[in-house]
C-alpha cells in the first residue's frame, strides 16, 4: 500500500505544473510507472534506496518544493504503517519488525497516518499549490476501501489488546492513541475499559509508561466526543514530574525536540532547558478552542508552559496579544472546568505581571 505517498507525488508534481506524461518524461519513467505511484499500486516504498533518493532530490528541481523530500520520506513511513495493519488484519506482528514501534512519532507522521480516515489534508502539505488545472473528478486526498480500514483497526486492537511486555510498551501506546479513529462502537467501549484500567491506577513518580497509558486512553476517548476521561488525566498530573514528561512529550510532538526517539524515557529524562517553548506556545494558542476536544490538555500544557518560560510573555508582545484574545474567549464560554477556570485566571495573571 502506498496510497499517502502517492497522493503527496502527486501535490508535488502538481504543484511543479507537471502532468503525470511529463514527469515520466523527465523522469525518464514509462507512464504507467508514475500512474502506479500516485494510486498507491507501485508504492515508493517498495523503490530501492537509492532511486527514492534521487526521486526525492529531483523533484525540487522541476519545481516542487524544496521540502518536497522531506514530506514523501514521512508520506512513506506512513504507509508502512498502514500496510503493516491492514495486511496483518487482527494477527501480531513481531514488535521488533513493526513501524509502530520504530520511533516515537511526531504530529507530522500522525497527520499523515490518520490522513485517510479524517480527510484533512496534514498542514503541513500546504506549501503544495497545484499550477495545472486538474482534470476530471479528482478525490481529496488517500482513501482506502473499507475492508482496509476495518483491518487496519483490527489490527490495533489486536495490538493493544496483547502488547502487554515492557517492551512493548510504545507500540501499544501508539495503537490505543490511533484506535481514537474508529468509530465503531465496540472499539469505543474497549477504550472506555482501557481507561478503567489505566486511568485509575495510581501513577509513581517517573513512571512515564503508566503517565502515557491513560493520556493516550483519554486522548482517544476525547477524540470521539467522550472527554470527561481527559479532564480526569489532566487533574492528576499536576506534579511537577508528570508536567516535565508533558512538557517534553509536547516538544517532540511538534518538533522542538528534534531528535528522533526511540522509545517514551526521554520524557522524563530530557531538559526542557534545550528547546525555547515558541514553536509549542504558538502550535497551543491556536488550540484554546472551546470547540476543541482537547481543550483540557491543551490549556494545562499553556499553563504549564508559561509557568516554566515566563519570557515567553514578557519579550514578545505578539505572543502577549495572541494568548490574551484566547483567554477572552474561553472566559466567555461555559465549557472549563474548575482546574480550567484555574488556569485561565493564572494565564490571565501572567499578562498582567507581563505587561508591567
Amino acid at each position: 500500500m502506498g496510497v499517502v505517498s502517492g497522493y503527496v507525488l502527486k501535490l508535488a508534481r502538481e504543484s511543479a505544473g507537471l502532468t503525470q506524461e511529463r514527469l515520466a518524461e523527465r523522469l525518464a519513467v514509462d507512464g504507467s510507472t508514475v500512474q502506479g505511484w500516485e494510486s498507491g499500486r507501485r508504492p515508493l516504498s517498495a523503490m530501492n534506496a537509492g532511486d527514492f533518493a534521487r526521486l526525492c532530490a529531483r523533484l525540487p528541481r522541476l519545481g516542487a518544493p524544496a521540502s518536497t523530500g522531506r514530506h514523501l520520506r514521512t508520506a512513506v513511513e506512513a504507509d508502512l504503517v498502514l500496510s503493516t495493519g491492514s495486511t496483518a488484519g487482527d494477527a501480531w506482528v513481531d514488535p521488533e519488525l513493526h513501524p509502530l514501534a520504530a520511533s516515537v512519532h511526531r504530529k507530522t507522521l500522525t497527520n499523515m497516518i490518520t490522513w485517510p480516515f479524517t480527510g484533512h489534508l496534514p498542514s503541513e502539505l500546504g506549501v503544495f499549490g497545484p499550477k495545472a488545472p486538474r482534470r476530471g473528478p479528482v478525490a481529496p486526498g488517500p482513501t482506502m476501501s473499507a475492508d482496509a480500514r476495518t483491518r487496519f483497526f483490527d489490527h490495533l486492537l489486536t495490538v493493544a489488546e496483547r502488547g502487554v511486555l515492557p517492551g512493548e510498551a510504545l507500540l501499544r501506546r501508539q495503537a490505543v492513541y490511533l484506535l481514537g479513529f474508529d468509530r465503531r462502537g465496540e472499539v469505543v467501549q474497549w477504550l472506555r475499559g482501557e481507561w478503567a484500567n489505566a486511568g485509575r491506577r495510581a501513577i509513581a513518580d517517573g513512571d512515564v509508561t503508566r503517565l502515557l497509558e491513560a493520556r493516550s486512553a483519554s486522548v482517544a476517548l476525547a477524540s470521539i466526543g467522550d472527554g470527561a476521561h481527559l479532564h480526569d488525566f489532566v487533574a492528576r498530573t499536576a506534579d511537577t514530574d508528570a508536567e516535565i514528561a508533558n512538557l517534553n512529550y509536547w516538544a517532540h510532538w511538534i518538533g522542538e525536540l528534534q531528535d528522533d526517539q526511540a522509545d517514551d524515557h526521554f520524557m522524563a529524562e530530557a531538559d526542557t532547558r534545550t528547546w525555547s517553548g515558541i514553536r509549542l506556545f504558538h502550535h497551543l494558542v491556536g488550540r484554546l478552542d472551546p470547540a476543541s476536544p482537547h481543550l483540557p490538555l491543551n490549556l494545562h500544557t499553556m499553563h504549564s508552559l508559561v509557568a516554566s518560560r515566563p519570557a515567553l510573555l514578557t519579550e514578545r508582545s505578539g505572543e502577549r496579544d495572541a494568548l490574551a484574545e484566547a483567554l477572552d474567549v474561553l472566559s466567555s464560554d461555559d465549557v472549563l472546568s474548575r482546574q480550567g477556570r484555574d488556569q485561565v485566571a493564572g494565564l490571565h495573571y501572567a499578562l498582567r505581571l507581563a505587561d508591567r
